[in-house]
């Protein structure tokens, strides 16, 4: 175990300090101005941010992964589908509606709705089409098809929110598809497919056991869209107080805040497997005992990770893009770089990355997958930055994307576009939303611009552009293939004849 912490820990350790070097460093320049106090905190807060993801990592591989599986396995095998679209059912609104990511989200836009309608509504959207996804994995249903209809959907409803004049509400709706997406649901939901996929079988079924994150961000779009058809009035949003200072004064509150949040959230998840565990799955004892210290694991981990960003992240964002406003060139370049490396310290990008890289057998590798992310994740940070300064629709580049992912699903294997729409989902973390997202934010009243309007719609922008890059992935190594097979065709047919050995 001592083993397996020190190779987290290491992996933590890469992953956060890119972006810590960049903040430390451009802290030293007239560019930014952060007091003594601030340049601690943060320091302090990545040590411990590297702790908190190297437990949760640990955790995920010792318990919320095994448990996904188990449940996928045990549920397919009784050969009971009622039973089976039932619990995945109850399991997605239960663990959507603890996601702490989520009630953050929905506290922001109270003054319009209610945040516990908001957050049954995404809940009950993440349910609808978690079902969606297992009867896709059961009846073996193509992937493509689904997402194509779905997101035409999407875009038809999103048309009737800008015909009732409801144009305000588009970037929360499409940011509440990254947010419910978290570091609890996405381990859960990732292994609950493999296990429902495996225990099916076919020749097909590590393809099938990807899709279920992408069709899970869908929903609690549709819903939100629908929730804000049927609400009165706009959006209005009040810049709360992210001082370092106050998060220093308020540290115990926020850890009880975030140790309850993840104690509810994991709560929901033990009780209802322990339900399952004692009716259905049987696991032996050993195997429960593994379960449970890795669940300990998960918890200590995301409550430190939490934490930190809240105490020493969040703040930092804010003041950063406070201060780089003024410079906008060099705001959308520091934003493109931390784009590059942000998505690096994302604890369940590292979930996907290992799981994509067993499924696969290594045919696509963890280091693909890390510079496609990164590569992603920073375009998407830049263009949504040039949105801001110019104050155009989120749209104008959401529908082009959009056109191009699902366009591009018809060209490669299908298994990159099962893998490139789960990890659209995965890289809008807790991270993205709590350092990210005050970035823009900071410019965003800097420059006096409308913050709902244009500094949200971040998130689904990072949700966004990984369907692309992991994409052309799969078109890289289609036409690679071609390529090879052409000229090996075209040698055999121009070789010598002289060397053509013929026996009588």
């Amino acid at each position: 175990m001592a083993k397996a912490l020190f190779l987290k820990l290491k992996e933590a350790l890469i992953s956060v300090l890119p972006v810590t070097a960049i903040v430390l460093i451009i802290s030293f320049t007239p560019l930014i101005n952060l007091t003594v106090t601030e340049t601690v905190a943060f320091a302090v807060s990545a040590v411990f941010l590297i702790i908190g993801i190297a437990l949760f990592n640990l955790g995920a591989d010792l318990a919320m992964t095994p448990m996904g599986e188990h449940v996928g396995a045990g549920l397919t095998k009784s050969k009971k589908l009622v039973v089976l679209i039932s619990v995945c059912f109850v399991m997605g609104v239960l663990i959507t509606v603890a996601e702490p990511d989520l009630s953050v989200l929905a506290g922001q836009v109270s003054a319009v709705i209610n945040p516990t309608v908001l957050i049954v509504t995404v809940g009950a959207g993440v349910g609808v089409f978690l079902v969606i996804a297992i009867l896709k994995i059961v009846f073996r249903k193509n992937l493509s098809a689904l997402l194509t209809f779905f997101y035409m959907m999407l875009f038809a409803v999103c048309a009737l929110l800008i015909q009732e004049g409801k144009i305000s509400f588009l970037p929360l709706s499409f940011d509440s598809g990254g947010v419910t997406t978290g570091p609890i649901t996405v381990p859960f939901i990732m292994a609950l497919g493999v296990g429902i996929a495996t225990t099916i079988g076919g020749r097909n079924a590590n393809e099938n056991s990807f899709g279920l994150i992408a069709l899970c961000s869908i929903g609690p779009m549709i819903a939100v869209m629908f929730l804000a058809l049927f609400s009165n009035g706009e959006i209005s949003y009040e810049v709360a107080d992210y001082s370092v200072q106050s998060g220093l004064e308020d540290f115990w509150h926020v850890l009880l805040e975030h140790g309850l949040d993840v104690l509810k959230a994991l709560g929901l998840v033990v009780v209802f497997f322990a339900i399952l565990q004692l009716t259905i799955l049987k696991l032996p004892k050993k195997k429960i005992l593994q379960i449970a210290v890795g669940i300990a694991y998960t918890f200590f981990g995301l409550v430190i990770f939490l934490v930190a960003v809240v105490i020493g992240f969040m703040p930092i964002g804010f003041k950063l893009g406070q201060e780089l406003a003024g410079n906008t060139p060099l705001l959308v370049v520091f934003g493109f770089i931390l784009g590059l490396v942000v998505v690096l310290a994302e604890p369940a990008v590292h979930v996907l990355n290992k799981q994509v890289e067993e499924i696969t057998g290594g045919g696509v590798k963890k280091i693909e997958m890390l510079l496609a992310l990164s590569l992603a994740v920073g375009v998407s940070i830049g263009l949504s930055l040039i949105r801001m300064i110019f104050g155009f629709s989120l749209l104008y580049y959401l529908i082009p994307g959009y056109l191009i992912s699902l366009g591009l699903s018809f060209f490669v294997p299908k298994i990159y576009t099962a893998i490139a729409f789960d990890s659209g989902g995965v890289a809008s973390g807790p991270l993205t939303s709590s350092f990210i997202l005050p970035l823009a934010i900071g410019a965003c009243t800097a420059m006096g611009g409308d913050v709902m309007t244009d500094a949200f719609g971040i998130v689904a922008m990072v949700a966004m552009t990984p369907l692309i890059t992991i994409q052309a992935l799969g078109f890289k190594a289609v036409t690679a293939a071609k390529v090879r097979q052409k000229i090996t065709i075209k040698r055999m047919l121009s070789a010598d004849d002289e060397q053509i050995i013929y026996f009588k």
